[in-house]
């Protein structure tokens, strides 16, 4: 049995093609802007008025009748399954199971990650796990203070993962205020610098959506009110091109 808080199918933004989304709860880490508060404990919750619950167990054949509905929309659109959360290596040897029986049944697997977990799970994970959506949040010097932990073990996950072959998209989300940093945007191109054979990266604006969840379940909450705006985005996307140029001239 595994936790989890939310399945989503028809999405679009969470790895190639249609995928079907699995929100795992449960998360090492405490970021500052976390979009899915709801997710970070690995306990069920109640929003603060009643009306809503968020977590409940759930088997792996229980999430497969889910995902096995919209097979021929993978096929289709190079779709799949995608675990998310929350972290799914929080519940490293459920997310196991059921990226396995994933496989088993010839469907295409990507896992949202932190990075934030043993080496060896990872190594136990990584041959049901066809591609990697692996969060780059913050430069040495802040990592701390944003998300909690510093970024040792991510990046030395990130670089196994990289050097064993796997198919690795970072994901950055930019923070205005907090991390769009000329710090951060080098420290980004360092890391892609050392690892070339990481497919993508993708910045990631931040937008508030966890602000008014966090209300309801009476969690803290101190990142922006603003949602990034198109210019910034724009911006940061520049910077970052400008820097890659850069490195490889």
């Amino acid at each position: 049995m595994g936790m989890i808080f939310d399945i989503q199918r028809f999405c679009m933004d969470d790895g190639p093609g249609i995928r079907t989304v699995v929100f795992m709860k449960g998360c090492p880490l405490d970021c500052v802007w976390c979009h899915n508060p709801e997710s970070k404990s690995i306990k069920s919750q109640t929003y603060l008025d009643g009306s809503k619950t968020i977590g409940y167990e759930s088997t792996v054949d229980q999430i497969m009748q889910v995902v096995l509905r919209d097979r021929d929309y993978y096929e289709n659109s190079g779709g799949g399954l995608t675990l998310s959360g929350g972290e799914p290596m929080f519940q490293s040897a459920f997310s196991y199971e059921v990226l396995q029986a994933a496989k088993q049944s010839e469907i295409h697997t990507c896992m949202e990650t932190c990075g934030y977990a043993s080496q060896e799970a990872f190594e136990k994970i990584l041959p049901v796990t066809d591609l990697f959506l692996f969060d780059l949040k913050a430069p040495y010097s802040t990592h701390k203070k944003l998300i909690g932990t510093d970024n040792a073990l991510i990046l030395s996950n990130l670089a196994f993962l990289h050097d064993s072959g796997a198919d690795i998209i970072l994901r950055c989300p930019i923070v205005p205020g907090l991390n769009d940093t000329d710090e951060h945007f080098n420290f980004i191109s360092d890391v892609l610098h050392r690892a070339p054979r990481i497919l993508d990266v993708q910045l990631m604006p931040y937008h508030n959506m966890g602000a008014v969840k966090a209300e309801r379940l009476g969690m803290p909450y101190d990142a922006p009110n603003e949602n990034a705006t198109k210019v910034q985005t724009l911006s940061w996307e520049r910077q970052l091109t400008a820097l890659l140029s850069g490195r490889q001239k």
